[in-house]
């Protein structure tokens, strides 16, 4: 029997890929548990099943509302390395609904970026190797080298600007309430996905 101290990051993170999909079957995915009045994950719950049907109106929104800069697109397009996005992600996170969205709209301008994503309760052994302050945050983007197999970044639960509003909120009242949630939905509608293009790039190094 294999124990889990036998198996590489690199081993999990390979199991993962094989049950990876891509962003489109991702999409329909989420429109399929909404017309099930449904959610992914382990937790079935009421609460749950409404921010996967609001997520899904969000991403429908994104994806036809993000702006590419042409500096961007002549960026991305030109980027020379070779990568995979492994994003982990549920249908009910509101991060990952307004994150994906944008990172499918940079990968699609690049032959050399692959998205793929994977559910969190169904790959929690990989979800624990990408911890954020000790929780199983997402979205979180894992950035895998397909030369090397390795891993050289990662990306999330949220981008810098909204980060910093969680914590300083954290800081100074201890834990986020719905009324902070809400606040932070404002920001990332009036941001647009720019903050998230901006630690992209940087990921990438360009």
């Amino acid at each position: 029997m294999i124990t889990l101290e036998h198996i590489s990051v690199q081993d999990i993170i390979d199991e993962s890929l094989q049950k990876a999909i891509s962003y489109q079957e991702y999409r329909d995915l989420v429109k399929q548990l909404v017309s099930e009045e449904s959610t992914s994950g382990n937790e079935k719950t009421e609460a749950l099943i409404n921010y996967t049907m609001l997520n899904d109106r969000r991403m429908k929104r994104w994806d036809k509302t993000v702006k590419i800069s042409e500096e961007v697109i002549e960026k991305v397009s030109h980027f020379n390395g070779n990568v995979t996005w492994l994003v982990i992600t549920e249908s009910w996170c509101g991060d990952a609904a307004h994150v994906i969205p944008v990172l499918n709209k940079l990968a699609e301008f690049s032959e050399n970026i692959e998205l793929k994503l994977v559910f969190r309760d169904e790959n929690e052994t990989l979800m624990d190797q990408f911890l954020t302050n000790g929780g199983r945050a997402i979205a979180k983007l894992i950035m895998i080298d397909n030369t090397t197999n390795e891993v050289v970044n990662t990306f999330g639960p949220r981008p810098s600007e909204a980060t910093k509003l969680v914590n300083d909120y954290k800081a100074e009242h201890g834990k986020l309430t719905p009324e902070f949630k809400e606040d932070l939905q404002v920001w990332y509608n009036k941001n647009k996905g720019q903050n998230i293009i901006e630690n992209v790039m940087t990921l990438l190094g360009l």
